[in-house]
């Protein structure tokens, strides 16, 4: 009889142990189950800060069709067009209207954190506060001229009279800051004519010969038409890249860290380079969201951002339209975001000066 009473316990502590670590299991995935029920018949919006047809739009739109899948739940996901201001427009949407639930996503520009180093009061976000999703590469910049402009060489620059015309949108864009750094690093001088729209109004002013040049992200000028067709057939020429290196599709195009070197640029104006040229970390294309969103659901749209950079569908894609996928992680972009927004007076004051001119 005793030795049937302690078979029973041993049976009854094996069952209970059992018990234990079912119920254990269930709870680690009870997230996983929380956040697939979550995302389940729901819509997850990525609110781009350019028209349609724009570089930022057309890559929103390619991972748009492959990023679903990777989300527990399999959202539909749709691209909404929100242009104006360099992106402020959309990056003030994503940040203070959108829920922040995780079912929207922003793609506004990466140099938009220059607007609150320098205290614009257009920029009602805190650029840390973002969650930051990803980023397909890092970028450098480009300054291309129209091939019958008077300005052949650098130098024709910087000793014209009359400087060469620059199309932008604003400040906080790589068609008005590049340019700036260019003057303020090497003495290039430009006219710059800000408030269009977009790139597509833009390149019409190129084309009609309102504007003879334009700072763009290299992979924004090897990726679409016009640029594509433009440097094919000899209607611009690429002056000058802002990378360290030469860019590989671009080798005979100097850098601005070379003719730093050639100009013998003062240590000072160096570092306010670097600090400045940082934006190149976020890439071209940086995927933002909401703050306060729960921090699962961050963590899912980031694993599920970086699955969709190696989905073989989504890489086949990419390389028809010329993207170079090199992507960053968000969590890589969230350090990034803080250390740019750290900086010592001396070095916003100098953003101040550079952005107002």
């Amino acid at each position: 009889m005793k030795h049937r009473f302690k078979c029973l316990k041993v049976q009854t502590f094996k069952v209970l142990a059992l018990l234990s670590v079912l119920t254990f299991e269930l709870l680690d995935l009870e997230p996983l189950f929380a956040q697939a029920n979550f995302y389940q018949s729901k819509t997850l919006r990525i609110v781009v800060g350019n028209l349609p047809g724009d570089t930022h739009d057309l890559f929103a739109r390619a991972y748009s069709r492959h990023m679903g899948k990777h989300i527990p739940g399999n959202p539909a996901i749709i691209v909404q067009n929100m242009p104006g201001a360099g992106g402020m427009i959309a990056a003030n949407h994503v940040y203070n209207i959108a829920k922040p639930d995780g079912l929207t996503l922003g793609s506004p520009s990466p140099a938009l954190y220059y607007a609150q180093l320098v205290g614009s009061k257009e920029a009602k976000f805190n650029w840390p506060k973002f969650n930051f999703i990803g980023a397909p590469e890092r970028n450098g910049h480009l300054l291309f001229m129209r091939a019958d402009a008077p300005y052949k060489t650098l130098d024709d620059i910087r000793n014209a009279k009359t400087p060469p015309r620059c199309a932008a949108t604003g400040v906080g864009t790589s068609g008005h800051d590049v340019p700036k750094l260019f003057d303020e690093m090497i003495g290039l001088k430009f006219n710059l004519i800000t408030g269009y729209p977009g790139g597509a109004e833009m390149d019409l002013a190129i084309e009609r010969g309102e504007a003879q040049c334009r700072a763009i992200t290299i992979a924004a000028f090897f990726a679409r038409e016009p640029f594509v067709t433009w440097h094919r057939t000899g209607f611009v020429r690429i002056m000058l890249q802002t990378s360290r290196q030469r860019n590989p599709r671009i080798p005979d195009v100097p850098t601005l860290f070379e003719l730093m070197d050639q100009h013998k640029t003062p240590e000072i104006k160096r570092r306010q380079t670097l600090v400045y040229l940082g934006v190149g970390g976020f890439g071209a294309w940086p995927i933002l969201a909401t703050p306060g969103i729960p921090a699962d659901r961050v963590a899912i749209l980031r694993d599920a951002f970086s699955k969709t950079m190696k989905d073989p569908d989504f890489l086949s894609e990419a390389k028809k339209a010329g993207w170079e996928i090199r992507p960053t992680r968000g969590e890589d972009l969230q350090a990034l975001a803080k250390e740019v927004i750290e900086q010592p007076p001396e070095v916003i004051e100098w953003l101040k000066k550079l952005l107002s001119k």
